[in-house]
């Protein structure tokens, strides 16, 4: 929008929005630690950007201000997440912001963690400085969704993947399922491991599929490095060691101490890729924060083909589960639906 007059609420409207960009491009890099997007905004109109470096590396707005050297002075700091007023592998963010001489700094939204939430803000403002809160609240809330949810609930973000035929069906009656969906959205698929450090599978889809649950197809944007993308495996049930899928771990029993043990574990978000049993159990527990389904142009026509979902479901239409689509993707001849089920 160079050359464009705007005012105040547009021009913080638009800078978050750069800051969520550049916080898109080290989302797989930071896990555990957030993907922050900063931008800063100096009293010239000169503008500098920033991203939260792999652990260990410097913070978003510490790079930002970094780019901007003496211009940081009197500049407008744009955040995604309110700056961290603690220290941990780095110092906190609140001094390089002070330290700068910025006048202003926007935040999309406030940091849950209890060492930083609402204290970034107080420190910041302790020494003069506006602060604007929820900016563009929505748009970072949903692109930190994984973080945000282990820092509230010490569990991590669980997505339902599920790959289905248009009249609702995961598998024919013989259970044969390669392929539903086309090659991209498979290569979707692994981008979605990608982003999450877990992955749940049921035995019997090992048993039936042998898959590798990896992340080969997936192509990323930047160089991501030699960083680890294959999440870690967990097979519910005992799984034959000559299976692709191996190493694994293997999980007996209810599933929400593995969500609390994962989630201590610092584990941000994990993928289920059923089959029907795993995903009827996960839905049933009320566990599934996001479903991420697949619908490719094809028919099974019958009753007999493999269900999304095992198990009772809702005696009646008062009982169902409503929430809301949350995107509609066309990826090739196939959609991606979003499905958040607390909307």
């Amino acid at each position: 929008m160079a050359g464009v007059l705007m005012t105040v609420a547009e021009a913080d409207q638009h800078y978050i929005r750069r800051a969520v960009a550049n916080a898109a491009d080290v989302s797989l890099l930071t896990p555990p630690n957030p993907w922050v997007g900063a931008v800063v905004v100096s009293e010239f109109g000169e503008v500098f950007d920033g991203a939260t470096e792999a652990p260990g590396g410097a913070h978003a707005e510490v790079i930002a201000i970094a780019a901007a050297g003496e211009e940081a002075a009197a500049a407008t700091l744009y955040t995604t997440l309110e700056p961290c007023n603690h220290t941990g592998r780095t110092g906190p963010c609140t001094d390089a912001i002070i330290g700068a001489g910025i006048d202003r700094v926007v935040i999309g939204v406030l940091d849950p963690d209890p060492r930083v939430s609402g204290v970034g803000v107080k420190a910041l403002e302790a020494a003069g400085i506006e602060v604007v809160v929820g900016v563009g609240e929505e748009l970072v809330a949903e692109q930190l969704a994984a973080y945000l949810h282990h820092r509230r609930t010490g569990r991590p973000y669980v997505v339902l993947k599920l790959a289905a035929t248009l009249d609702g069906r995961l598998a024919a009656p013989d259970g044969t399922s390669e392929w539903i969906t086309g090659p991209e959205a498979r290569a979707d698929v692994h981008r979605l491991r990608a982003a999450s450090q877990a992955i749940v599978v049921g035995a019997g889809t090992i048993r039936v599929d042998d898959p590798q649950l990896t992340v080969r197809d997936f192509r990323p944007a930047t160089d991501m490095g030699d960083l680890p993308l294959d999440p870690e495996r967990i097979v519910l049930g005992e799984v034959p060691d000559d299976r692709r899928v191996q190493p694994a771990r293997q999980h007996t029993g209810d599933l929400a101490p593995l969500l609390d043990e994962l989630g201590a574990a610092d584990t941000l978000q994990v993928l289920v890729e059923g089959g029907a049993a795993v995903a009827g159990a996960f839905h049933r527990s009320g566990l599934v924060d996001r479903y991420v389904i697949y619908v490719a142009p094809a028919l099974l026509g019958g009753d007999d083909g493999v269900p999304l979902f095992r198990g009772p479901g809702a005696a009646t239409m008062a009982d169902i589960t409503r929430g809301a689509f949350v995107s509609v993707t066309r990826l090739g001849d196939d959609l991606r639906l979003e499905y958040d089920p607390d909307r």
